[in-house]
């Protein structure tokens, strides 16, 4: 087949990015892969598509005409196109990876800027127009969100983003360009000014100096790197404002906005940040006007409101700004412009209009008379600054992406689109302009147009089918709507003829309705599909009269793909009765159902118009499929590829077939479309109306005739229409003959259809009128909005409503229950009896005990709740039991690790001991194991330290050696070196007894251990003795507790045995208690439970309180042990003899103790009993004597027993208390150690802690000292860096000096040579022709009127605007150099000589001009660089000395040691509290050390006076002559160390200049008075320009009326003009000649562009003759003289 090509008939999108100007009428934005200019004026509109993929950052350049963007790929370009030819001027390419984020041209010159995104960041300045780049900088990590050029200065930029606002300076030394950053200081949320410290020299707040000489944080916290610069503590950081836009003013100044609501105004040079403050609000009677959209049809009203109406949202905050005259122009979420009036440092506010949505762009025109809003949504309007303002709108975006696209019938004039919201456009298709808009206030999944009907089905996500009635394209309404179900409904499809609807839901469910208006739009039926439906495609087969509906639903296989495909007779539709039941479910037996499986995945299935063949896109592999569908009927049918073609897409596709059946269109997430031709596959058009960027295209649509399709994309928003730009004959007469056919058939039905669909439309206006006259009295007219919460309010409606299923299930429900009337009632009759007998039967459930009751929920019958509510109380047992369990597995995870570290881990564990009569409680030391590496390290110090010991003795026995002097000395007798050994034994052992503690700074001697190997607290100076001096402490804190435990241990033992002891004797004293039967309780002392903590870990049974759970394991068990224990208790209950015997005869014992006599009673005669005294016998009373006598002797043993007893328990109780308390005596000993204990351990600590604080502080100022040194390295390679520049530029301002120079004496030279070549003239033609050379044009002023209009005036600085002012000089050299000014007598070619040096001397005064510009330029480069260089100096002379402080500092606090002293009592009282503080000339001693040295003084005072006086003046002569040594050798260092400080001492000019002058006070007085007489100029002066603005002010205010003036009357002409215009127009058209006219404006804007290419070509060939004139001239000039013919 011969290849076709599609080309763009029209793209329809909305800036989702900013927008901007490339001319006064024209606006610019992109929109998915495509830059669409539309202009203002006339909508007309251009198309540039960007072919390498989505379009990324934009920018224009107003005075050269041009727009520059980049694409979104792989190591992206910058095009640059002219407008409106839309040529490409240039393609730049970078070194970006993956996108430019920001572009933008400056305000005059060809230079543009760009800021790549992820992952290189750079900045760089381009010349576009030599596509080369000027210079680039990186900044890692910085997301920038706006970037512009200052218009008044194009040598400034500012770039913010939503943390940070930097100022970049672009400085130029000839043809290097450098990028200066500056970072401006934001200040706090709040407005207030932070002041930010330096880094590296701002110290801590003041402090005592015996803490430490003053750091940094950055040295506290050990930050010794660039971090140490900008390090803060948390404390100190203070949120900033965050920007959100800025624009510049015309005085170089800035003006910010935050998302706090502050408003900034930062000046560029001094980056000076002020926070403007509002003063006053909005006059109260000024309206401002309001956008009132409409719900229905595609207009926008205005209106004028008051300002207290407050219809808008209540966020305020900034989007955009732009600068004007009349104010600073602002806009944001309220969807309101405002306008800031500002006065130095406060503004008013003044309301211009209301668009009522979100503002996200504003931007003047270039003339500045109109002001363009974009909205976030994309909507664009412009506000004209006329006598009466008017607000238009350009583009009216819709909400959400497009859903679906569909032509309407017969569709070859409209079509229509419709968004996700549920807003749907109709389009011309003619050129894309708007028609009409439909708001439906709902969620849509899909749109079909009806083929046999101007009527449209829209399926929502609420289950509705919403029918809209699109006879009148200019008001669409919707006719009718169905509530299908309340599942979402996905697909919406016609068939080929339009006859019937099928529609998809999300659920699985299939509807099948009528699809004219003629009847209503019926539901005939429903079927189901288990699954959820991909796709869907429909087909009526006219020759069997079948409805064959194709479902391709999604799988669980991802390796699979099923199709269902339905027959449905038309005859069986016709009657819903017959081929539903009574829930509208279509009958099995009256349609036919396949399932077909296809052996790889799809994601998109068609069916051909005859339903013979399936068409697939392949997801897993790149392949397009045809499938042949046989006839075979089977369960499950596999279907074969027939034809395998490549795809040539990538991605998820979809496919779509054209109304003639003919072509196959294919797509991707590549965005390219592809038409095939349906029985090969094989493509025969392509094009990209997409970009892979944005997902690709979402859906495709055929129109009827072929010559149209329409494709909307998946994420960008754009809807393309696309034509045959060529395309065979053959082809496009099939697509005419279907389209001609297809009319032919449905012409008759669309008509009908038609007209009820108007009967429709009346009925629905006729109902409206109704409504709205019912209400019109009661409702207030309001603004009409829309937004995402009113579909909240949709979703609550249709839960009221109920479905077309609903409504068949209750019409299903009401016949059953007519049918099953009578056997309902039995039921009901039933259930009432078994009612009352459970009633009854709760009744007597809530008379029973609590114990016997039974839950409410063993009443219920219903056997499946009830098991629910079983299985509901098992599963939250379970969850219980689970939970619980384990909550106590992790509690007893934790006790594990609490018991190993706080008690196994101990290898003595904590323990108390009380005392037996006090509440004195004394514990131990709980102590660890130490570990074999601390071990290891104690053992390393201790050898280190005997070491030491044993080095310092052996020094100090070398050095006190005898002398040989004392070899001399008489040999002593054996007897006499005993006697004197055993005076040093002797002294020794008086100096170790009386070794004073206070050296040692504790009283750890007092536990006896060992303190030879610590060092003196005088002699740690390293951090090696340090650190071994902390290691002995720490030892020497572990024997003192292990000294005390082994005390406590001990005393813990005496208790013990004291307890056992007491215990043996409350043995007897309960014996003897019991005896004399006194009923007194017996102390015991016991062990208390803080004395044995082995007992905090072991639960007793009794001190369980609830009861213990038991496993039914467990339960027997008990069982069996308690049977056996009774069996026990009844084996011993047994008769048992010999006990009985025993306790009757000898009352239990076999020996009658002493301790029984109390117990002993005697037997009193039976008669005394029986028998009254009166009638005893002699004997009778004989025994009564005898046993009276036995009673007084037993009385009489019992008292003396229990004396002896009394006095026995007596001295056991003292013996008792005798050593309890003892025992106590001795615990308040153990407390007393303990406290001693405790003492030297907190004194050991102290010295520790002051250890280690020195040992921290050595640390940070060895992070102070590194982090300096880094610092210094830093700035020394910056310091190499800026002279290398300050060479580089000091030597490029003397080359260009040179050249400048050179060129001066050239022009000299030129003047000069002038002369010498007419001097044979006479002198009047010499002396004319000298006036006439020395005179130059003068130029007219230009953009008086731009001048007026623009708030930034002439911006200069451009090379273009520089040719064209030099281009400006020679035109109007022309009129100097005509023969009318030649004068008379003159030879003509002299005067043609003359012209031509004297064009030549004027080229070279430009170019002088020139060359001086670019010196002054290069000059202050070279100064800025000089002062970088002297502040990096100025910074290392900072840090040299910072580092002498430091090192200063450092050796103080080595030498200044803290020293911790023991004191006794009264040494440290002064009388009337004056304290003093210095003590650095000071040394502790003890007092009795003082005492006797001063006993010794005096004793041998006298002793040595004589020899004093003696050797005075002999050793005075020795210490002088010494001393006069040693001065010399002092002062022949310091001048040999003073000549080299000379030599080395810096001396400038300056320096000499004040040592020459003798008198100082003059010379500066003399500066005062110059600086003062300067002052008094510049005030002069500033007062003189002051007065000059201000005139020039008043007469630019005159100027400005007599335009404003002038522009009125032009405006009124312009208005008859137009009127005019319109009627030849309008008759123009009644003629009927638009074409002749097209191809006239088309053959003039030929001629035009040829003749601008001429002329283009003439100005460089003129350029270059004028270059080749002028290099001639320079040649003849240096053969000077020339001789003249005369």
């Amino acid at each position: 087949m011969s290849v076709s090509n599609l080309a763009l008939r029209w793209v329809q999108g909305f800036p989702k990015q900013n927008i901007d100007f490339i001319d006064n009428s024209t606006i610019c934005y992109t929109c998915g892969n495509y830059l669409i200019f539309v202009n203002i004026e006339n909508e007309k509109r251009y198309l540039l598509q960007c072919m390498s993929g989505k379009v990324g950052a934009l920018a224009t350049n107003i005075p050269f005409q041009v727009v520059a963007f980049s694409d979104r790929k792989l190591k992206p370009s910058i095009y640059i196109y002219t407008f409106p030819e839309l040529n490409r001027k240039a393609k730049l390419k970078g070194h970006a990876q993956l996108d430019y984020a920001l572009l933008e041209f400056s305000y005059c010159g060809t230079y543009m800027a760009s800021y790549s995104a992820i992952p290189e960041y750079e900045l760089m300045l381009w010349n576009w127009e030599k596509r080369i780049i000027l210079c680039s900088r990186l900044q890692p990590g910085v997301e920038v969100s706006q970037m512009t050029f200052n218009p008044m200065n194009w040598q400034q930029m500012c770039l913010s983003s939503a943390s940070a606002l930097t100022i970049w300076n672009i400085e130029r030394s000839d043809k290097t360009y450098y990028l200066k950053p500056k970072s401006v200081n934001l200040p706090a949320e709040d407005g207030t000014y932070i002041c930010e410290p330096d880094g590296m020299f701002t110290y801590t707040e003041v402090k005592d100096t015996i803490y430490g000489p003053e750091l940094l944080l950055s040295s506290i916290a050990g930050l010794v790197g660039i971090e140490a610069e900008t390090f803060k503590p948390k404390d100190d950081l203070h949120p900033l404002v965050h920007p959100t836009t800025h624009c510049w003013n015309s005085t170089n100044e800035l003006y910010v906005s935050c998302e706090e609501g502050h408003v900034l105004l930062i000046n560029a040079e001094n980056l000076l940040v002020t926070v403007l403050s509002r003063i006053a609000q909005v006059p109260q009677d000024e309206n401002i006007i309001t956008l009132l959209p409409s719900s229905t049809v595609a207009e926008e009203k205005w209106t004028q409101r008051g300002v207290n109406e407050e219809i808008h949202s209540k966020d305020t905050s900034i989007n955009t700004m732009a600068f004007h005259r009349e104010g600073l122009f602002v806009s944001g979420n309220d969807g309101i412009v405002h306008s800031f009036i500002v006065k130095e440092v406060n503004y008013t506010v003044k309301d211009y209009f209301d668009v009522q949505e979100p503002i996200g762009n504003i931007i003047f025109s270039p003339d500045y008379k109109l002001l363009l809003i974009e909205t976030i949504k994309g909507s664009v309007y412009t506000y004209s600054f006329d006598e009466e303002p008017k607000v238009e709108t350009i583009l009216d975006a819709y909400d959400g992406y497009i859903q679906a696209v569909d032509f309407i019938t017969p569709g070859n004039k409209y079509c229509m689109s419709v968004t996700i919201l549920g807003e749907i456009c109709i389009w011309l298709l003619e050129n894309g302009s708007h028609v009409s808009k439909l708001h439906l206030r709902t969620e849509v999944n899909d749109m079909a147009c009806c083929p046999s009907s101007l009527s449209v089905a829209v399926g929502t996500n609420e289950g509705y089918i919403q029918f809209l009635d699109v006879t009148d394209v200019a008001l669409p309404q919707v006719a009718h709507s169905v509530f299908l179900t309340r599942s979402s409904i996905q697909h919406v499809h016609y068939d080929q003829k339009g006859q019937y609807l099928i529609t998809g839901t999300s659920d699985g469910h299939i509807f099948i309705l009528n699809a004219n208006p003629s009847q209503l739009f019926e539901v005939l039926g429903f079927t189901e599909i288990n699954d959820y439906i991909e796709q869907m495609s429909v087909i009526y087969i006219s020759e069997t009269k079948l409805l064959e509906v194709m479902v391709f639903v999604k799988t669980s296989e991802s390796e699979k793909s099923r199709l269902e495909i339905f027959f449905l007779p038309e005859a069986t539709l016709r009657d819903p009765g017959k081929c539903c039941n009574e829930r509208g479910r279509l009958k099995n037996d009256f349609f036919e159902r396949k399932i077909y499986e296809i052996n790889h995945p799809l994601t998109s299935v068609l069916f051909d118009l005859n339903c013979e063949q399936l068409y697939g896109y392949c997801s897993h592999v790149p392949y397009i499929c045809s499938y042949d569908i046989p006839k075979k009927n089977s369960e499950v049918i596999v279907l074969q590829p027939k034809i395998k073609m490549q795809s040539r897409h990538f991605g998820t596709g979809i496919l779509c077939l054209s109304s003639h059946g003919k072509w196959l269109a294919s797509t991707a997430k590549d965005g390219i479309l592809s038409i095939r031709d349906i029985n090969n596959l094989e493509t025969f058009a392509q094009i990209q109306c997409h970009s892979y960027q944005a997902q690709g295209i979402r859906s495709l649509a055929f129109s009827l005739d072929g010559r149209s399709i329409l494709a909307n994309g998946r994420e960008d928003g754009t809807l393309v229409c696309l034509r045959w730009k060529k395309l065979t004959e053959s082809l496009a007469q099939e697509a005419a003959k279907h389209f001609h056919t297809f009319l032919d058939i449905l012409k008759g039905s669309i008509a009908k259809e038609n007209s009820a669909l108007l009967k429709m439309r009346e009925n629905q206006i006729s109902s409206d009128l109704a409504a709205k006259q019912s209400v019109f009295y009661k409702v207030k007219p309001k603004i009409v909005r829309f937004s995402l919460d009113e579909y909240s309010d949709v979703d609550g409606a249709n839960e009221q409503e109920i479905t077309w299923i609903e409504k068949k299930d209750d019409e299903a429900v009401q016949q059953e229950i007519k049918k099953f009337k009578g056997k309902k009632n039995e039921i009901k009759e039933g259930m009432k009896t078994l009612a009352k007998i459970i009633q009854k039967m709760m009744e007597e459930n809530d008379l029973a005990p609590e114990i016997a009751q039974l839950e409410q929920q063993e009443y219920t019958l219903d056997i499946e709740e009830m098991k629910k509510l079983y299985d509901e109380n098992d599963k939250e047992e379970a969850k219980i039991r689970k939970e619980t369990e384990m909550g106590n597995l992790a509690k007893l995870y934790l006790w594990n690790i609490l018991k190993e570290e706080c008690w196994d881990s101990m290898t003595i564990k904590g323990q108390g001991l009380m005392s037996f009569h006090t509440k004195l409680k004394v514990q131990n030391f709980p102590m660890k194991e130490r570990t074999p590496e601390e071990l290891k390290e104690l053992e390393t110090v201790l050898r280190i330290r005997k070491l030491e010991v044993a080095e310092l003795k052996l020094r100090e026995q070398i050095l006190e050696a005898p002398s040989s002097a004392s070899l001399l000395t008489p040999v002593k007798s054996q007897e006499e070196e005993e006697e004197e050994d055993d005076e040093e034994e002797d002294e020794v052992e008086e100096e170790e007894v009386s070794t004073p503690f206070y050296l040692l700074g504790s009283l750890c001697t007092s536990f006896t251990t060992n303190t030879d190997m610590l060092n003196s607290q005088l002699e740690l100076h390293t951090r090696e003795e340090k650190i071994n001096q902390i290691i002995l402490l720490k030892d020497i804190i572990y024997q003192v507790k292990i000294i005390f435990n082994r005390e406590f241990d001990a005393t813990f033992e005496q208790k013990k045995l004291e307890i056992a002891r007491v215990r043996e004797k409350n043995i007897r004293i309960q014996e003897i208690i019991m005896d004399l039967d006194l009923g007194e309780e017996v102390w015991q002392p016991e062990i208390e439970d803080c004395e044995k903590p082995d007992l905090i870990l072991t639960v007793e049974d009794n001190e369980i309180k609830v009861e213990k759970y038991l496993t039914p394991w467990q339960k027997e068990q008990a069982a069996i042990a308690a049977a056996l224990e009774l069996e026990r208790l009844l084996l011993a209950q047994k008769d048992d003899s010999r006990r009985r015997a025993l306790m009757e005869m000898m009352h239990g014992v076999l020996e009658v103790k002493k301790e029984d006599i109390l117990k002993m009673v005697i037997p009193q005669p039976s008669f005394m009993v029986s028998k009254v005294e009166e009638v005893w016998n002699d004997d009778e009373r004989k025994r009564v004597k005898e046993y009276e006598k036995k009673v007084k002797e037993l009385n009489e043993e019992k008292e003396k027993y229990k004396k002896s007893l009394d006095a026995e328990l007596k001295k056991i109780q003292g013996s008792i208390e005798e050593l309890t308390q003892a025992f106590d005596d001795n615990l308040k000993k153990l407390f007393e150690r303990k406290v001693l204990a405790e003492m030297v351990i907190n004194q050991e600590e102290l010295k520790i802690a002051n250890l280690i604080f020195s040992l921290v502080l050595d640390e940070e100022l060895n992070t102070r000292e590194l982090g300096l040194n880094n610092f210094l390295e830093r700035k020394q390679t910056a310091k190499k860096n800026t002279s290398k520049e300050v060479f580089v530029a000091r030597d490029e301002v003397d080359t260009y000096r040179e050249n400048y120079d050179n060129l001066v004496a050239e022009d000299k030279v030129i003047e000069r040579g002038f002369k010498k070549e007419f001097v044979e003239l006479s002198s009047h033609h010499a002396e004319i022709l000298i006036k006439l050379f020395k005179r130059r044009p003068r130029m007219a002023k230009q953009r008086v009127q731009i001048e007026s209009t623009t708030p930034f005036g002439t911006r200069i600085g451009s090379e273009r605007l520089k040719k064209d002012n030099l281009a400006q000089i020679m035109k109007a050299m022309d009129d100097l150099d005509n023969v009318n000014h030649m004068p008379e007598g003159l030879d003509p070619g002299i005067w043609q000589y003359f012209c031509a040096a004297r064009r030549t001397k004027i080229e070279n005064e430009q170019r002088v001009k020139r060359k001086a510009a670019g010196l002054l330029e290069m000059q202050a480069f070279l100064r800025r660089r000089i002062e970088e260089d002297e502040k990096i100096q100025s910074d290392i002379d900072k840090i040299f000395q910072e580092l002498f402080v430091l090192q200063k500092d450092r050796s103080n606090y080595q030498m200044d040691l803290t020293v911790q002293f023991l004191l006794k009592q009264g040494q440290v009282e002064t009388e009337d509290l004056q304290f003093m503080i210095g003590f650095s000339d000071f040394i502790i001693i003890n007092r009795s050390i003082i005492e006797d040295l001063n006993k010794a003084i005096r004793t041998q005072g006298m002793k040595k006076v004589a020899n004093l006086v003696e050797k005075k003046n002999y050793q005075k002569g020795i210490s002088q002559i010494e001393w006069d040594h040693k001065k010399m050798e002092m002062e022949m260092e310091d001048l040999t160390q003073r000549s080299w400080d000379i030599q080395m001492l810096f001396f400038s000019r300056a320096h000499q200049r004040y040592i020459s002058e003798d008198d100082h006070e003059i010379t500066i007085g003399f500066q005062i008075s110059q600086m003062e007489q300067s002052l008094a100029a510049l005030e002069k002066k500033h007062k003189k320009d002051v007065e000059f603005q201000k005139r020039l002010f008043k007469d630019l205010r005159k100027i400005n009326t007599k335009k404003d003036i002038a522009n009125y009357i032009l405006s009124c002409n312009l208005h008859e003009h137009l009127v005019c215009n319109s009627e030849r127009k309008h008759i123009c058209q009644s003629f009927g000649l638009p074409l002749t006219y097209e191809k006239i404006s088309r053959e003039r804007n030929e001629a035009t562009l040829q003749q601008q290419k001429l002329i283009n070509i003439s100005k460089e060939q003129f350029e270059q003759i004028s270059i080749l004139q002028a290099e001639v001239e320079r040649l003849r000039m240096k053969t000077f003289p020339a001789l003249i013919h005369m």
